[in-house]
């Protein structure tokens, strides 16, 4: 038995859904740090400029880059069930 004929295609789809989920797990918790770092700064009466700045470019970022991830996962799930119909 080669190394190739013990991935099945449950452990890949089971990879992916972890990709996905830990990329979101991480965009919601950047934001909750970003959120806490604004308030903090505001509770400290400190220059917001620095932690605004940072969470006008993180934010959206980290967004955009796991929407692309979920994106690219759906449209590949898509694509295999579609080709799996015609075939």
């Amino acid at each position: 038995m080669t190394k190739h004929e013990k991935v099945t295609p449950q452990i890949v789809l089971f990879l992916q859904i972890m990709s996905i989920s830990l990329i979101w797990v991480l965009v919601v918790s950047v934001i909750w740090w970003v959120l806490n770092l604004i308030s903090l700064s505001n509770y400290l009466h400190d220059a917001q400029n620095a932690t605004l700045a940072i969470s006008i470019l993180i934010m959206p970022l980290f967004i955009l880059l796991a929407g692309i991830l979920t994106y690219v996962f759906v449209g590949l799930r898509r694509n295999r069930f579609e080709d799996d119909e015609h075939a």
